[in-house]
């Protein structure tokens, strides 16, 4: 009874869309305007990855932690940097030191309530008594400011800028202002100022595939009228979100909305078009062909909506603040684009009919002869026919998966990075100014680690100034300043808690503090910690560290932690949900493990070229992880159109051979072009000339054509001929009718 109920229901919507086109066309134009109006944009609530950081994260609470224990903060993200390769004016350096004295003192003058958010500066030179290992010396001065936490990013981005126009002189040598917050403040910057670039270049690759796909002039009008509708409802609908929770999006959400509403919504147009022309051209009048258009494409489109949806919700489970603001805006982004495809695509067509393929006319009639059933079997070609043979299917299985596998070997060599500097353009000013740091002390001077060791009367201890000697000789470290040091002529007590419990240090390390070298010497070196407090005699101390290095490390090993914990979420509900629709078992544990594969040479891929071919240091941590998912969600929604297409011929009362005949060629042309539609999609999200999103244009891109040309064309049809009836197992809608002839 399950399955006459359903299609009554199918049968029931297409007609429904049909014959109401026009008050679907009106009510989806009232709700877009209102959408639109009314409520507010993603854009105006993003915020930087540091919004999305938990204030439990062990290196927030011993950032904080020593700030209460010693009374003045040690740790800066922005820093204003000038520099003379020739040598800087002493009384250049002399006159920056001053300026930051005026204001050190007019703080503590205040008690530490200042009328400014302003409330810091510390000034250091590349001087060789105090860094000895210093690339070069006395070019460089780097003035860490120091901002009150209530200061959003733009408002510390525009503090730093007036403090350095107050530097500025001919001879001042002023580069500029750097460190994670104007890193952050650049990369928010350059995804506004590229966002419509990368929009318009989608829609116009969008509109050139679908209208070389079909001939057509008119039919690309309708995958970017439904694209765009779902892209400005998808976009309100998250600024809604984020108003109601109090959450702010990251500013790295939005490309990847914009490239997956996009791609969405025309590959679920691409399906409909495709019912349509080859009812038109069977001879069924234009309504009639979106009826059965919709009839035969409504549930496998639904269904995949729903199993994409579910698979990127599961980031939901994760316990980084981040994949968990990922999660439930890439859902609400697939699930409109789900509504828009089954509601004002098919009301297009049913209204524009014949002139949907505009200017070419879809014949019923082939030359010399009668239409041909859309349905009838096809005369297979050399691969359907090749395949039909067990042992070539077990040939071509073997070799697919073999280069799959080998595609993927280059992912156990992937090292995760933050936010390095060097996600930037090279000729961005923030990070000019980065290289001008680096280049006079080294790269690690942007934003240094603090060591914080504790135990009762440290501070009188001896042993401390050989703790800073055997620090400063580890190889992650470039220099070190602690209780020996005094880079300031004030008793501002930086290194030496007022209680004498504690005591500090400030290690330079030798890298991008953001880059994967600093995130594994740093991991490296805690990891050491208790064997260097054992070598000077301090066993008894306890340490934490601080610093964007330290928060940085807690973000990978989060996200590692995050993975497995995602991976059985997405696993379980992908496999769950193809199940029910396919009424089996055993396809469903083939087909993902063929996403799995594909996600896995994907990667694979994205390591070898970043990392190998470009020598970055490292993937951006939650690239792998949001490609990851992603591509399995998007690969079941694959495996829905394919393998159901195969089941829905097998319950026409076909053998197996003859379903995967009809099917395959069918629903892998169909599947070749909205490939090709979500790949480009994906692909342009690289024009923002920012690492991480190059790197998930890359990894998107190849994984959906990989997943598209290799595992759904190749590899499914070939593993669906060699388990055979097996397939359907529980299920008896394939061990009804005849397996595949073998010889």
């Amino acid at each position: 009874m399950a399955e006459p109920r359903r299609r009554l229901l199918v049968h029931g919507y297409a007609t429904l869309v049909v014959r109401g086109r026009w008050a679907v066309l009106a009510l989806v134009a009232i709700s877009t305007y209102l959408a639109v109006t009314q409520l507010p944009g993603l854009a105006g609530s993003q915020a930087g990855l540091s919004g999305l950081i938990d204030q439990g994260n062990p290196a927030i609470t011993a950032e904080v932690d020593a700030v209460q224990r010693f009374g003045l903060p040690l740790l800066s993200r922005t820093v204003v940097v000038q520099r003379d390769p020739e040598g800087l004016d002493p009384f250049v350096q002399a006159d920056s030191a001053l300026r930051a004295l005026e204001l050190d003192k007019r703080t503590l003058d205040a008690g530490g309530k200042p009328d400014s958010e302003l409330l810091l500066a510390y000034p250091l030179a590349n001087n060789p008594l105090l860094f000895p290992e210093a690339a070069e010396r006395n070019t460089t001065l780097v003035t860490y400011l120091f901002i009150a936490p209530t200061a959003n990013l733009g408002e510390q981005d525009v503090i730093a800028a007036d403090y350095a126009t107050r530097l500025e002189r001919p001879d001042g040598g002023l580069v500029g202002s750097t460190g994670t917050v104007p890193v952050q403040v650049a990369q928010g910057r350059i995804v506004t100022d590229r966002l419509p670039v990368v929009e318009l270049a989608t829609l116009g690759a969008i509109a050139l595939i679908v209208g070389l796909y079909f001939s057509s002039a008119a039919a690309p009008m309708i995958t970017l009228l439904s694209a765009g509708t779902g892209y400005l409802v998808t976009d309100r609908l998250l600024g809604l979100v984020g108003e109601v929770t109090g959450l702010s999006a990251p500013s790295q959400l939005q490309p990847v909305v914009v490239a997956l509403i996009l791609g969405i919504t025309t590959d679920y147009s691409i399906f409909f078009l495709s019912g349509m022309r080859r009812r038109l051209r069977e001879g069924l009048s234009g309504r009639d062909a979106t009826h059965e258009a919709v009839v035969e494409y409504l549930p496998i489109v639904f269904v995949a909506g729903l199993t994409v949806t579910a698979g990127v919700a599961t980031l939901i489970v994760a316990d980084s603040a981040l994949f968990q603001a990922f999660g439930p805006g890439l859902a609400i982004t697939v699930l409109t684009g789900l509504v828009v495809s089954i509601t004002l695509v098919p009301a297009l067509l049913a209204v524009l009919g014949h002139w949907t393929f505009w200017p070419v006319r879809q014949n019923p009639t082939p030359a010399g002869g009668q239409p041909v059933p859309f349905d009838r079997p096809v005369p297979p070609g050399r691969f359907l026919r090749a395949v039909g043979h067990r042992p070539v299917a077990a040939l071509v299985t073997a070799v697919v998966v073999g280069l799959l596998v080998v595609a993927a070997l280059p992912l156990g060599g992937l090292r995760a990075a933050v936010s390095p500097v060097a996600a930037l353009p090279a000729d961005d000013p923030v990070r000019e100014a980065a290289d001008a740091a680096a280049a006079g002390f080294g790269p690690g001077i942007l934003a240094p680690t603090a060591l914080v060791v504790s135990a009762p009367g440290i501070t009188d201890d001896q042993r401390l100034a050989a703790l800073e000697r055997l620090l400063d000789a580890q190889p992650e470290v470039a220099a070190v300043l602690g209780p020996r040091d005094q880079p300031l002529p004030l008793p501002l007590g930086l290194f030496l808690a007022p209680d004498g419990g504690a005591a500090r240090y400030l290690l330079i390390l030798d890298s991008d503090p953001l880059a994967a070298e600093a995130i594994d010497g740093l991991r490296a070196l805690r990891q050491r910690m208790p064997a260097l407090l054992t070598s000077v005699g301090l066993t008894e101390a306890e340490t934490s560290w601080t610093g964007d290095t330290a928060l940085g490390l807690s973000l990978v090993d989060g996200a590692r932690q995050d993975l497995v914990r995602v991976a059985v979420a997405v696993v379980i509900v992908d496999l769950v949900l193809l199940m029910v629709f396919l009424r089996a078992l055993v396809a469903p544990l083939y087909l993902l493990t063929t996403s799995v594969l594909a996600v896995g040479a994907a990667l694979g891929l994205t390591t070898w070229v970043f990392q190998d071919l470009l020598g970055r240091d490292g993937i951006i941590f939650y690239v792998p992880f949001a490609a990851a998912v992603l591509l399995v969600s998007l690969g079941s929604d694959y495996n829905i159109f394919s393998v159901g297409y195969i089941w829905e011929e097998a319950g026409r009362r076909r053998s197996l051979a003859d379903a995967l005949a009809v099917a395959v060629p069918r629903s892998t042309r169909a599947i070749n072009a909205a490939g090709i539609t979500l790949a480009v999609s994906f692909a342009l999200v690289a024009l923002i000339p920012l690492a991480p999103f190059e790197e998930l244009a890359f990894a998107v891109a190849v994984g959906v054509l990989i997943d598209a040309f290799v595992v759904r064309s190749l590899l499914v049809p070939a593993l669906v001929s060699l388990v055979g009836r097996a397939s359907g197992w529980p299920g008896r809608r394939l061990a009804r009718f005849g397996d595949p002839r073998r010889r």
